[in-house]
């Protein structure tokens, strides 16, 4: 049996078990606390970081070296979809315990749309190599519209699944619950939790136009860029009650983010060239563009206006 072939199987396992895990311990509708939710997070990374060196041991260095950087890019842009995560939960006013449920069924979706994504951007990429010049352009404009595009508003009833939803599905007027479907007087209806997690599956699904060709242009491997990106996907319920709460700290992580998307684009359109950025030089810039960002965020915060008369 292949190393590929060794470590496709301890990949599936591996998150097989740590799916059944998480879905024990969480069960109930719950918000999670900040205790959990940072063990947790802990717990993903460390996972993500053993299960890169089982590769650099199966597969090499180089290989290694591609997921790092593949899940680094993918931790920093699922940091971006926490953002509108909020907005959502916030236009709908879902509680702290209901936003978990939607997250957890959420991501599972999430895992089935993206692995579509990457099978069929894997094929595409390697008959048509002319698309790398679309994907990289598509990635500069991305980050310029999220560094200075401003930030855009969630509007529900402009969303096509919602509007396809509501056409055909009968639905209740209030969340009353933690159910999607509830069946009354002989009718299936519609919670607007359900249209809830529509609006955070088709938000993911546009974040998955972005970040997976952002890792294509590391590598068309699609165990490296599978894996990198279920690593990141996986540990997002738990990141995002880590950092709901601290979000405003990071004012400046979101121009991080768009340097880091407009050096891939960069990095595919020049591949094209002949022109080729080792990985190793991509990590670096990533890893210094997050901690820049994340510093400079802390450093040069404003203090609110609590802070300034405890200060006074």
């Amino acid at each position: 049996m292949s190393p590929v072939n060794i470590m496709w199987i301890v990949f599936g396992v591996l998150i097989s078990v740590m799916l059944v895990i998480d879905l024990s311990l969480n069960r109930k509708s719950q918000k999670i606390s900040l205790k959990k939710a940072a063990t947790w997070t802990v717990v993903w990374m460390l996972l993500a970081l053993l299960f890169d060196l089982a590769i650099y041991q199966m597969m090499g260095p180089q290989k290694a070296l591609e997921f790092l950087t593949g899940y680094l890019i993918e931790q920093s842009l699922s940091v971006d979809n926490l953002f509108v995560f909020i907005m959502i939960f916030t236009v709908f006013g879902v509680k702290g315990e209901l936003q978990a449920r939607v997250l957890k069924w959420g991501i599972i979706g999430a895992v089935v749309l993206r692995l579509s994504f990457i099978m069929a951007g894997s094929a595409l990429l390697r008959e048509f190599q002319w698309l790398f010049y679309i994907f990289g352009a598509l990635l500069i404009y991305t980050a310029w519209k999220m560094a200075f595009g401003g930030d855009e508003e969630i509007e529900p009833d402009k969303n096509p699944l919602v509007r396809l939803a509501r056409r055909f599905l009968p639905m209740t007027k209030r969340i009353r619950g933690d159910w999607f479907f509830t069946r009354r007087l002989g009718i299936w209806m519609a919670s607007p939790l359900f249209m809830v997690l529509l609006v955070v599956e088709s938000s993911d699904l546009v974040f998955a136009l972005d970040s997976i060709p952002a890792i294509f242009a590391i590598t068309l491997d699609p165990f490296i860029i599978f894996s990198s990106n279920l690593f990141a996907i996986m540990g997002l319920r738990s990141l995002f009650f880590l950092l709901s709460n601290i979000m405003g700290m990071f004012a400046y992580l979101k121009f991080g983010i768009s340097f880091i998307l407009a050096f891939v684009g960069l990095k595919m359109i020049l591949m094209m060239l002949g022109i080729h950025v080792p990985i190793g030089l991509s990590l670096a810039v990533i890893a210094v563009t997050l901690t820049v960002s994340v510093l400079a965020s802390v450093m040069l915060r404003k203090p609110e206006n609590g802070e300034a008369l405890e200060t006074a």
